[in-house]
């Protein structure tokens, strides 16, 4: 059985912080470039028959409604940090008009502190109208399968927490990273499309930077590479993208992409 095309929209590509920044006079965050305006990382991944989220950030509300969003059929996280989870809550309208739970998949260490933050979807007396989700466990060494499309794991470090990140056919997506070792950099090898986080061009502690990016995705040898999880100080979109190949550049907000 053959892999079926994919459709990937960006619907986020900033830090925890988003871009523009509350309180900032930047030139990033004063820019009238939409390519300048970063949501909180995430994207979808759509086949004909399947809509998955990876991520549900602060602004996954306002992305599903501008991008249209009007079934989807599963959550995936990477991890549970906030600006990745803090945006659960509102599957509440897909409840309702699927009138099913939403599935929510990641590993056990995520799924915990989902219910920690969401502990009221859990009770067992829910009040009506919070979030209806069905918990399903990563377990980081085997692929698994939601609707049509099938999905690897690949555990990266974000500093010294495990974060996933996801693999459907040749495409590979990575955030919230600044290690891999060898046996996941095996899995993303032979991916014609690479996104993976970049978070500025100084040294972080927990993201790569650009260039330790651009590095990774020569040593892997990806045809294609977009950078995201940008923060203000990488600089304005156009600028740096004029900077790079072709080959790697930065993601925007709404860039589409068929696999």
């Amino acid at each position: 059985m053959s892999y079926p095309s994919l459709h990937i929209t960006f619907l986020g590509t900033g830090t925890s912080s988003g871009v523009p920044m509350i309180g900032c006079g930047c030139k990033v965050c004063l820019s009238k470039d939409t390519k300048d305006n970063r949501l909180r990382s995430s994207i979808l991944v759509q086949s004909e028959t399947t809509s998955i989220v990876i991520d549900s950030g602060p602004d996954f509300r306002q992305q599903m409604l501008r991008h249209e969003v009007n079934r989807l059929n599963a959550i995936v996280f990477t991890h549970s940090h906030k600006d990745h989870i803090a945006g659960l809550d509102d599957v509440r309208a897909y409840n309702y008009f699927q009138q099913e739970q939403m599935n929510v998949y990641g590993t056990q260490a995520t799924l915990n502190r989902i219910i920690i933050e969401y502990d009221y979807a859990f009770h067992d007396f829910r009040y009506p109208g919070v979030p209806s989700i069905q918990l399903h466990i990563l377990n980081e060494e085997d692929d698994f399968t939601i609707g049509d499309i099938k999905i690897t794991p690949i555990p990266v470090w974000h500093l010294n927490m495990p974060v996933l990140g996801f693999r459907f056919g040749d495409f590979t997506y990575i955030t919230d990273a600044n290690k891999i070792e060898e046996l996941s950099k095996e899995k993303i090898k032979g991916s014609s499309v690479l996104v993976l986080n970049a978070l500025r061009k100084e040294k972080h502690i927990s993201h790569f930077t650009l260039q330790e990016a651009i590095d990774l995705a020569d040593e892997l040898e990806i045809p294609q590479v977009y950078f995201t999880h940008v923060s203000h100080q990488m600089g304005l979109h156009e600028e740096i993208n004029r900077q790079l190949p072709r080959s790697r550049q930065l993601a925007f907000d709404g860039l589409q992409i068929e696999i």
